[in-house]
């Protein structure tokens, strides 16, 4: 290991992985083809944990979120839930599949569980008055104005609309205590799936229809934590400046000032590796010792600093 690596066994690491982890190569996956994706990426979980790491899971949920909301489409309304609802349920589900397939890989050394995950949201925030997020199904401009929510031109083609929701940032994670005492006790813990379920605080707690950023949950869960380390697990080895272009280079040690400056010159994308710099940035400037992006498949090298793009103060 270099000097840039973290000791094992210290602090917890928290894990994001990305939607891209959790599913099969086609565009059109099966059910089968996510539960191969799952039991792929627990193994190379498991390796870091053999190494000694204590890692907190947390999961996007895009595609299965959008699958849920397509199903919605086709039940009368009685039968339709909302959105906060569909989180809730789908971090059960993949935290279901991400769990077996931990218990599996590794049955005598630890055991794992899901916590269904809240996350406050401000009210207030501004978010809720622009929404921009797209979830769920692809439509016509016909069938997008027949929809009873707001829907945005996403790209071209014949289905080019999609819905869209409010994103709010998240403001703290309400099961973090719990989770705290899990990790503290030695349990695997899988949690804040799909950016946590928004809910807001009014006397009481209220779910609230949006979508909360999953990597930047996962900043806030990971400093609630104190981790030292947050990983952003995708499908890129490195985050990238110039992505796409003939001056295309990899990020490996990066500051966070000077992450800030990428993220204003528009380097990275909106809807993929912006929000992942995004709370890697956040981490560190906030406390935390380093945030690495990388595949899940180099997770072992680049905890040891050997590869992936590694912000540090």
């Amino acid at each position: 290991m270099d000097d840039d690596s973290q000791r094992a066994g210290t602090e917890p690491i928290v894990v994001a992985l990305g939607g891209n982890t959790l599913l099969g190569s086609q565009g059109h996956w099966t059910f089968d083809e996510q539960r191969e994706a799952v039991a792929r990426t627990a193994r190379q979980l498991a390796d870091a944990i053999h190494a000694g790491y204590d890692v907190v899971l947390t999961h996007g949920n895009g595609p299965q979120v959008g699958t849920l909301l397509l199903q919605q489409d086709n039940v009368e309304e009685p039968a339709r839930r909302p959105l906060d609802v569909l989180v809730a349920e789908t971090q059960a589900q993949i935290g279901y599949l991400v769990q077996q397939a931990l218990d599996n890989e590794l049955p005598d050394s630890t055991d794992s569980v899901t916590v269904v995950t809240q996350v406050v949201v401000d009210p207030d925030d501004p978010a809720f008055e622009t929404p921009t997020k797209p979830v769920g199904p692809f439509y016509t401009e016909a069938q997008a104005a027949e929809r009873a929510f707001e829907t945005r031109r996403v790209r071209s083609g014949d289905r080019p609309y999609r819905r869209v929701v409010p994103s709010p940032e998240p403001i703290e994670v309400v099961e973090d205590e719990e989770i705290t005492s899990l990790v503290e006790r030695g349990t695997l813990v899988v949690a804040a799936g799909g950016g946590g379920v928004p809910v807001v605080r009014d006397g009481t707690l209220r779910g609230v229809e949006a979508v909360v950023d999953k990597d930047k949950t996962s900043q806030v869960l990971a400093a609630e934590l104190g981790a030292e380390t947050l990983v952003v697990l995708t499908d890129v080895e490195f985050a990238y400046v110039g992505y796409e272009t003939a001056d295309e280079r990899p990020l490996r040690r990066v500051s966070p000032a000077a992450v800030r400056g990428h993220l204003e010159a528009g380097e990275f994308g909106e809807g993929s590796m912006r929000p992942k710099m995004e709370a890697c940035c956040r981490f560190v400037e906030r406390g935390g010792e380093r945030a690495v992006v990388t595949t899940p498949d180099r997770l072992l090298e680049a905890l040891a600093g050997e590869t992936g793009t590694q912000v540090r103060a």
